[in-house]
């Protein structure tokens, strides 16, 4: 029997679609348990491929007949073996094509909105890892904020919109994924930005993005308001786009808070996370949609597979803006962090520019969930 291919891209409409399926993971136990594939109506077994190079007789009957399979590996090749030797039992199976380091290098645009000076606005989603990117599309002119290291992606895309990009920013220093924006602006000859309290180590040329600096895309003056929102990193910067979109980089997500350690300074950061979320963001009209660089679970995707919400939504429902006393406030961003990201000290150093990984290094630095939020 033949054995289908599943590309990331069709993988995430299922997800975003909710569709059902049957993930036979032959990945190690402990990377599935840090990381999978995840799903509204996904089903999973988890068994490692060294356990069926003896044939996979035994776990017939654990898969179900009348769901699609997927099997899935790190990087295509065990999943293919695994795939054929299910076809040769009878079973219509597919595999993911390259594995899960496609899953979690694929990104789906999506988008957010017109703009009402003539533009529009795009969500760049990265199912597998979290991360949310964006692009602004004015008279021919795009900006790109918050992009990750696959830049031929964005590069493509405004191509495809007959736009130049002439500016690209970051809302500050990642530390969970490498930053694809100043590599973006040196093959478009564009303007890179970084907030310069995050900046101090950097070894490159930037353009200094401090509050109340505006960065004009295309004639029509659409224009990028950056609002000074420290708390996640000391020069983490929110972005009003149009009086009507809030770039909240990883200060504030639809289902959480950012957290303020990945620079080992949750104590010291934690004050101004508060005020950036109580004080900064409470000045701001309720009607922004809010736009954040990360999600952290498939729920918090609309029905379009974006990534969205009112401000007045998160003030009435996100936990993280709720707690009025600051004690608790401290006690909960400071002792509910999950994990370190993985390799996220490196990560940070390279978005500094102090060490180029090469490319198979940068995947392997990026492989694991998304750990940016407060639990």
């Amino acid at each position: 029997m033949t054995v289908n291919t599943m590309t990331a891209k069709d993988l995430t409409e299922k997800i975003v679609d909710k569709q059902p399926l049957f993930i036979l993971d032959v990945r190690n136990q402990e990377d599935f348990a840090d990381w999978k594939i995840e799903g509204a109506n996904f089903e999973y077994l988890n068994i490692p491929y060294f356990d069926l190079l003896d044939g996979v007789e035994e776990i017939i009957e654990n898969i179900p007949a009348n769901k699609e399979i997927l099997v899935v590996c790190a990087k295509e090749g065990s999943s293919v073996m695994i795939a054929e030797m299910l076809s040769e039992e009878g079973i219509t199976v597919s595999y993911l094509q390259g594995g899960m380091k496609a899953y979690s290098e694929h990104l789906e645009p999506v988008k957010v909105g017109n703009l009402t000076g003539g533009g529009e606005i795009y969500q760049f989603v990265r199912i597998g890892k979290g991360c949310l990117s964006y692009m602004i599309i004015s008279d021919g002119e795009a900006a790109i904020i918050d992009a990750t290291r696959m830049t031929e992606v964005f590069i493509d895309f405004a191509n495809s919109k007959n736009a130049s990009i002439t500016n690209v920013l970051d809302t500050h220093l990642h530390a969970d994924h490498i930053s694809g924006g100043r590599k973006i602006a040196e093959a478009t000859n564009a303007t890179y930005w970084l907030p310069p309290k995050d900046a101090d180590e950097v070894t490159f040329d930037y353009a200094p993005l401090e509050d109340a600096t505006v960065v004009k895309v295309g004639s029509n003056a659409i224009h990028i308001h950056a609002l000074y929102s420290p708390g996640h990193t000391i020069g983490s910067t929110s972005f009003v786009i149009d009086d009507e979109y809030l770039l909240s980089g990883d200060i504030l997500f639809i289902d959480s808070i950012g957290r303020p350690d990945l620079a080992g300074k949750a104590d010291d950061w934690v004050g101004d996370l508060r005020d950036s979320l109580y004080s900064r963001y409470r000045e701001l009209s309720e009607e922004l949609i809010v736009l954040p660089a990360h999600f952290m679970i498939m729920d918090e995707l609309n029905d379009d597979g974006s990534v969205s919400a009112k401000l007045a939504t998160l003030f009435a429902n996100n936990h993280g803006l709720k707690i009025e006393d600051e004690t608790a406030f401290r006690s909960l961003v400071t002792e509910n962090l999950p994990p370190q990201p993985n390799a996220y000290q490196e990560i940070r150093e390279t978005n500094m520019g102090k060490v180029t990984p090469d490319e198979e290094r940068q995947r392997e630095m990026e492989i694991g969930p998304n750990r940016c939020a407060v639990r």
